[in-house]
C-alpha cells in the first residue's frame, strides 16, 4: 500500500527533565496518495503540534516521519504545501503581491500567481489589498499561498475557522476537488460534519496519542465516534498496514 505520509512513533516533548510536558504520544499516521484524511481531536489534544512536526516548523523528540516511503528532509518542504493556523499574510500588499513575494523567496516563476488565484476563486480580486479581506477570502488566499509549490501533500490546519456556512461548503469542495486531481490533502477541523463529507479516512488523536484511524464507512456515526474516543480513549480498529 502507498502512503504519501507516514509517522512512526512520532512524539514532541516540550521542557526538559521533570519539567518536560509530552504534547505528542507515539503517534502512527497512515496516509495515502490522493486521498483526503481528517485530523480530529478535541482543543489541545495534540493535532497542531503534529502538523507543525511534519511541515517542519517543530522538530521530533522521537519518533519518523516518512514522505512517499523516504524519511523527512528539508528537500520535502516542496512537496508539501501548508495552511497551520492563520495564513501569513501582508495586510498592506494585494493578493497578486502576497504571492510575489512567496514566488521570489522560494524561486518559483511568476506565472504560478495567476494560476493558484484561479483554483482558489480569486481571479478577480488579485489587484485587493489582503488587509480587506473576509475571513473566507484571506483563507483561500492561504491556500493559494500553500499551492504555489505544486504540493503532492496539502496540510491544512482547522481551515474553516471564521467561515461562513457557503464559504465552508465552498470549501470542501474545493479540498475535493484537489483530492480528486491526485494531491494528498490532510486536514484538521473540529466541524465533523464537513469531515463526515469531504474525508476519505480520519484519525482521532486524543491526549496526544492516536487512539482511532481508520477509513470513512457509509452511513458511520463519525460524532459518536469522537465522542466515544473523547469519553473513554479507546484505541481500536487501526487501520492494517500490511
Amino acid at each position: 500500500m502507498a502512503f504519501m505520509l507516514e509517522t512512526r512513533g512520532l512524539t514532541k516533548q516540550f521542557g526538559r527533565g521533570d519539567h518536560a510536558q509530552t504534547a505528542v504520544a507515539d503517534v502512527n499516521l497512515h496516509i495515502k496518495e490522493g486521498e483526503v484524511y481528517g485530523l480530529l481531536g478535541p482543543n489541545g489534544a495534540g493535532k497542531s503540534t503534529t502538523l507543525k512536526m511534519i511541515c517542519g516548523m517543530l522538530r521530533p523528540s522521537a519518533g519518523q516521519i516518512l514522505i512517499g516511503g523516504h524519511p523527512w528532509q528539508r528537500d520535502d518542504l516542496y512537496r508539501i504545501g501548508s495552511l497551520i493556523e492563520e495564513a501569513p499574510l501582508y495586510p498592506n500588499l494585494s493578493a497578486r503581491e502576497n504571492l510575489r513575494v512567496r514566488t521570489t523567496l522560494l524561486g518559483l516563476p511568476e506565472e504560478r500567481i495567476d494560476e493558484v488565484l484561479a483554483e482558489v476563486g480569486l481571479g478577480n480580486v488579485g489587484s485587493k489589498r489582503a488587509g480587506r479581506f473576509s475571513m473566507g477570502m484571506k483563507q483561500r488566499l492561504g491556500i493559494a499561498l500553500a499551492l504555489l509549490v505544486r504540493p503532492h501533500l496539502l496540510i491544512l490546519d482547522e481551515p474553516t475557522n471564521g467561515l461562513d456556512p457557503i464559504g465552508i461548503e465552498e470549501l470542501r469542495d474545493t479540498i475535493r476537488g484537489f483530492a480528486a486531481r491526485g494531491i494528498t490533502v490532510l486536514v484538521s477541523s473540529h466541524i465533523l460534519s464537513e469531515v463526515q463529507q469531504m474525508a476519505d479516512s480520519v484519525g482521532i488523536i486524543h491526549e496526544g496519542r492516536l487512539a482511532y484511524e481508520d477509513r470513512l464507512h457509509k452511513g458511520q456515526d463519525l460524532e459518536q465516534l469522537f465522542m466515544d474516543v473523547c469519553r473513554y480513549g479507546r484505541a481500536s480498529q487501526q487501520r492494517e498496514v500490511a
